[in-house]
Order: C-alpha cells, then structure tokens, then sequence
C-alpha cells in the first residue's frame, strides 16, 4: 500500500525513511509541538517551499532545463488568489474563481514560454526566462489598479479561515482551534497531495522519458520521442505546481505583494534548496526546504546566543554577531555543497547501496 502511494519510489534508504518520517510528522504536530506564531509560520512556509521547490525540481533535477521564470507562476498563483479575494470578498467561489484564473494564466503563459523558447540552447533559454521573470515583476509593480503596486494587495478569507474564527470554546491539547489551524493544516493536506501526485508524474512512463531527455537529448530524440514535446509538458506541469504553491503563501500570509512572490531572492532559495536536498529526487525538496528555511529563520537567533556567551572574547562575539548571518547561511551551504555533492537524499541513497552490495 505504502509502496503503491510513493509510486513505486521508497527511499531506499533507513536514515533517509527516518528523516522523512520525522519531517512529516513535525509538520503535523507543529502547532500542538512548537508554540508560538514563529514556529507555525516557519512551518507553514516550509509546506509552501516544499511544494514551489519540487515543481521546480521537475524542471531542474528531471527535466534537465535551466529556468529563472519559476517564482513568476508562484507570483501568478499569489496575485490570483489576492485579486480574486479583495474584488469579490471573502468567498469560497472567490477563491476558486482566483485559483482557476491563475492556473489558465500559468498554463497559456508556460506553454508560450515553452513553445517559444525551449528550442534554445542551455543558457540562451535561462537568460530568456530572467528577461520574462523580470518583466513580469516590473508589470505587477505597475498595475497598482490591480495588484496594489509595491504595496500590494490585503484581503480577507472566508470565515472558516479567518484567525478570529474559533469554533470550539475549549483548548484542545493546550490551543484553541482557529482559523489560523485551519488554514495550516488546509495547506498540509494540500501539500502532502501535491508532493504525492509529483511523485507519480515523475515515476510515470512520462517521467522517465524526461530523465532520459536530462541524461542524453539528442539519443531520446533518435528513439523517437518528440524532445521539444515533452520539455514543453514538463514546463507547463511545472508552472502549474508553482502557482498551486503561490496560491498556498496568499492564503496563509492574507496578503500578497511583488516582493513577497515575485522577488528574485525566492528563485535563489529555491535553487539553494534544490542543490541542498538533492536535484532530480522529489523527497530532496522536503528535506531541503526543512534545513534551509530554519538555518533562514533562526540562525541569528542561535548566533545571538553565541555573541552573547563569548562577550568575554571580543573577536569572537563579533564573528558571531546576528548581522553576519548572511556569512554564515554561505559557510553552511558551501559545506552541505562540498560534504554532500549529490545533495542528502543522493548521499543516504549511495550510502545504503553501498552497504548493500556485496
């Protein structure tokens, strides 16, 4: 059964289904687990970035194209929701018309990328997707009657997700239930059904076709499969998982602006995430989205506990000073980089085939 739901892609590894238990049943318990309005943005974000990191780890790991265009579908599915929920009001048909425009724009704004430029060559086609990313940006900076300009847009959900909704007048397990559970554990679910059907897309005959295009273009296009065809697929699919995803941030965040979608620093930490937990494994994107987006949120936290221990040494509370946060997050990817060259999922997987071989 557990075999037929990961489609066929156990983990091949005991730390590896360790780590993987461990991250999805933190997330599970998170709000219960980790008090605090910190702890449950961290973990609701780690559900989005799984879910954007994966989709972009169709193209990137998969798929073997190179593209800087993926945060503007994560902005699309952001932008859908707020302008759909702040025009119509705090609807659940809002929010579906939002969502369904979204995922058209996504699908007809991909398939043109696709159609238009995967026929370039590598670096040619990563330039254009930056050019596309960076206009799409300036265009929603622009159309303040829309979009709210820099200030985006602040809107309000439907009561069930609304924080002041409390449906029970007790605690249950030390919190009250609100809409702000609610709206996390909507978004749980609907993460852990993405990550699910991602796993069947890429352990599907489709694929393995795409793995194959990653490995050998030129020999999957002499076997007969239409390499133009696929990529373009494997773009759209993408896009479409990336809006899902930028859906998810507007609905927990009730707010939506360029920089909180759209910014070029989310594509960085996306190809961060990717390198950390693995390209071309989807179980990478969790493990990686878990590690980076806590080193992200509680690093200077942790170094201004060491700052403040080693007051008796003046160099060494200034090395570890919280605004050198930035050093350090490099020093610890450069390390998982250097320790961990196939990311951690390759490196548990190589490890346990290791053992195994005779």
């Amino acid at each position: 059964m557990l075999n037929r739901l990961l489609s066929g892609d156990m983990p091949r590894s005991r730390p590896l289904a360790v780590i993987l238990l461990a991250i999805l049943v933190g997330l599970a318990i998170a709000p219960f687990l980790f008090p605090g309005v910190k702890a449950l943005n961290v973990a609701a974000k780690v559900l989005i970035f799984v879910v954007l990191v994966a989709s972009f780890d169709l193209l990137l790991g998969y798929t073997g194209i190179v593209s800087f265009a993926h945060t503007m579908f994560f902005g699309i599915g952001a932008y859908g929701v707020a302008i759909a929920a702040g025009r119509m009001g705090p609807t659940w048909s809002a929010l579906a018309l939002g969502i369904g425009c979204a995922l058209l724009l996504s699908l007809l704004l991909s398939l043109a990328v696709g159609l238009f430029s995967l026929r370039v060559r590598a670096i040619f086609f990563a330039m254009i997707t930056l050019a596309v990313a960076a206009a799409f940006q300036t265009l929603a900076s622009q159309l303040s009657e829309w979009t709210g300009g820099e200030d985006g847009l602040t809107f309000k959900l439907p009561e069930w997700l609304s924080p002041s909704f409390e449906p029970f007048d007790s605690e249950f397990l030390g919190r009250m239930i609100d809409g702000k559970l609610i709206t996390y554990y909507l978004l749980f679910v609907v993460a852990l059904v993405l990550l699910l059907a991602l796993l069947r897309i890429v352990n599907s005959p489709f694929g393995r076709v795409l793995q194959a295009i990653r490995e050998n273009e030129f020999r999957a296009e002499a076997l007969g499969y239409r390499v133009v065809v696929y990529r373009t697929l494997s773009s759209v699919l993408s896009a479409l998982f990336a809006c899902l995803a930028g859906a998810m941030l507007a609905l927990w965040l009730r707010y939506n602006g360029p920089e909180t979608s759209l910014s070029f620093e989310i594509m960085m930490d996306c190809l961060l995430i990717v390198v950390i937990g693995g390209m071309g494994t989807i179980y990478g994107s969790a493990i990686g989205a878990v590690l980076f987006l806590i080193a992200q949120s509680y690093l200077q936290d942790l170094l201004r506990l060491g700052s403040e221990a080693a007051v008796g040494l003046p160099w060494l509370a200034a090395l570890l000073s919280p605004d050198r946060w930035l050093l350090w997050l490099g020093v610890l990817f450069v390390l998982s980089v250097y320790y961990f060259p196939t990311g951690i999922v390759g490196r548990l997987r190589a490890a346990a085939l290791r053992r195994s071989t005779p």
